[in-house]
């Protein structure tokens, strides 16, 4: 026997709200916090009828601030990420809350966020929690969208990072082209889907120049300076030496570039560097970094036009984007001696 059509009495048994509220959803009448709305709204989608659409044909926006979670100091990175940000939602006219620093990692930010009253969506930047937190998230239908996710994303939770496969396989590449096949990596922690991708990128481009990959060449690390001339120094100790280190990020690569000096290398006569982000400080040090410049800016601005198209109930078709890198060659790396 057929199942009977499910009814609006059975959706606000569901969402666990009256009727008449059920009825001023559907209706997309205001004066319904942001919260209910979506308890609402999962309820219809969970028992199978048609999203709330009304009379006019086009669903009403959500409204609402946009929380901004970025935990992490805002320096060069993380600041341009966060202002390009800032300063697209101020475009759309929307309001921004902040939540940023180191000690915001332990923050319990998303269990109530979707609740969070005056908050319309979120734009979480490499957010430390686990996936399984995200999944929650966008399981409450609520608006988000993930900038350089540190994990592996559902299909359906929209993020924005860079090209980091293609990214890293252009710079081994052109270390390759220089003359260079033993090259060791200043890798990222191992858990991090960047840090996968630049070691997928960097193992074709060996592929290409008929190299095989060496796990001894390989350094798992935080991306800091020191961390970075922990590693290099690692690295430099092995016998035969690599001719050339690429490093996760520029900060890392500025450590590698302190142990070369420390070694007695100079660079890029005796030892090739070259870092990833295309920092201001890549241009700061002598010689000037080789390095893949990130699209910092465009990140963030792609995040504000996914989010703003969530927010104006707008399918979207694209929902995980894929900035274009682009390798700088400066004087921290030539062919080898």
């Amino acid at each position: 026997m057929p199942r009977a059509r499910a009814t609006m009495r059975d959706v606000a048994a569901a969402a666990g709200v009256s009727l008449a509220t059920v009825s001023r959803v559907v209706n997309q009448v205001g004066g319904i916090a942001p919260e209910t709305r979506r308890l609402v709204e999962q309820a219809i989608e969970e028992l199978g009828l048609p999203a709330p659409v009304p009379r006019g044909g086009t669903p009403k926006p959500v409204e609402g601030a946009v929380y901004v979670r970025c935990p992490y100091l805002l320096t060069d990175y993380f600041g341009l990420i966060v202002s390009s940000i800032a300063e697209t939602l101020d475009r759309h006219g929307r309001q921004v809350i902040l939540n940023a620093g180191e000690a915001a990692q332990h923050d319990p930010v998303l269990p109530h966020l979707a609740s969070r009253r005056g908050v319309g969506g979120a734009v979480l930047i490499l957010p430390p929690e686990p996936s399984e937190d995200l999944v929650r998230l966008s399981s409450r239908r609520f608006p988000f969208v993930v900038v350089d996710p540190r994990t592996a994303l559902p299909r359906d939770i929209p993020s924005v990072s860079a090209a980091h496969h293609s990214g890293a396989r252009q710079l081994t590449a052109h270390l390759t082209a220089l003359g260079h096949t033993r090259i060791g990596v200043i890798a990222g922690p191992r858990e991090w889907l960047a840090a996968d991708a630049r070691l997928s990128g960097h193992a074709a481009a060996l592929a290409d120049a008929g190299i095989l990959p060496d796990a001894s060449l390989v350094r798992h690390d935080q991306p800091t300076t020191v961390h970075g001339y922990r590693a290099a120094l690692s690295l430099l100790e092995l016998d035969p030496r690599p001719t050339a280190l690429v490093a996760f990020n520029d900060k890392a690569a500025i450590g590698a570039l302190q142990a070369a000096t420390e070694s007695g290398l100079s660079v890029p006569g005796d030892l090739s560097v070259a870092g990833f982000d295309d920092l201001d400080l890549s241009r700061a040090t002598t010689p000037q970094l080789t390095t893949v410049r990130q699209p910092l800016q465009e990140m963030g601005r792609m995040a504000v036009s996914l989010l703003t198209r969530l927010l104006d109930r707008h399918e979207v078709e694209a929902l995980h984007v894929e900035l274009a890198t682009e390798l700088i060659v400066r004087g921290s790396t030539g062919s080898p001696r």
